[in-house]
């Protein structure tokens, strides 16, 4: 079965579960996808996040990561924007001294192992800022694996249309069902449990 991105907001809402428990768990299943297919020692790992709750997600993966591969966090989003989810787990891991927050300027995208996409998830809109879309050419032309949270930056989840350019995934660990739009990507996918009724 395929969802689409407002059956699955639907889901959501009308889910007793609260937000913050589906952001764990999204974030929790985000670190076991890559435990599976990587030993995790000496790895380095990049989590580059947003300010909504895809980024709030990231920041939950990076809790579970940072105790096992060295951490760090690109944040491209504004504070002041965050959610009170993703807000909580921004400040869960603002002092963890395992986990490093890093300027673009300070990235060097070739230096990872591992690059965790939590930027747009299926709340994409429109084009694409500019330091999203820089950004993406900078992850692509990394030798690092790519991870997608939920969904590749830039695909649209409902049609697979590229609005403006996509993150190239390795893999994709969606939650819950398949999006329409990942139809074309299946095979790069994985679909995880966040505990919401099936």
């Amino acid at each position: 079965m395929m969802i689409s991105s407002q059956e699955m907001r639907k889901l959501e809402e009308k889910s007793a579960i609260p937000k913050s428990v589906l952001m764990e768990n999204a974030g929790k299943a985000v670190y076991l996808a890559i435990k599976q297919r990587f030993d995790l020692k000496d790895r380095k790992i990049l989590v580059v996040c947003y300010h909504g709750n895809n980024g709030g997600d990231g920041f939950v993966a990076a809790r579970h990561l940072c105790d096992e591969a060295e951490t760090d966090i690109l944040f491209l989003g504004d504070e002041s924007k965050m959610r009170k989810e993703a807000k909580a787990n921004f400040k869960r891991i603002e002092s963890n001294e395992k986990i490093q927050f890093l300027t673009d300027e300070d990235v060097d995208f070739d230096n990872y192992d591992i690059i965790i996409d939590a930027i747009l998830g299926i709340g994409i809109k429109g084009r694409l800022n500019r330091e999203i879309s820089a950004v993406i050419d900078e992850m692509n032309n990394s030798k690092a694996y790519k991870v997608s949270v939920d969904i590749p930056t830039g695909l649209d989840p409902d049609t697979g249309e590229i609005v403006d350019k996509c993150i190239n995934a390795d893999l994709i660990v969606t939650f819950h069902d398949m999006k329409k739009g990942l139809e074309k990507l299946e095979e790069k996918a994985v679909v995880a449990d966040i505990g919401l009724p099936r």
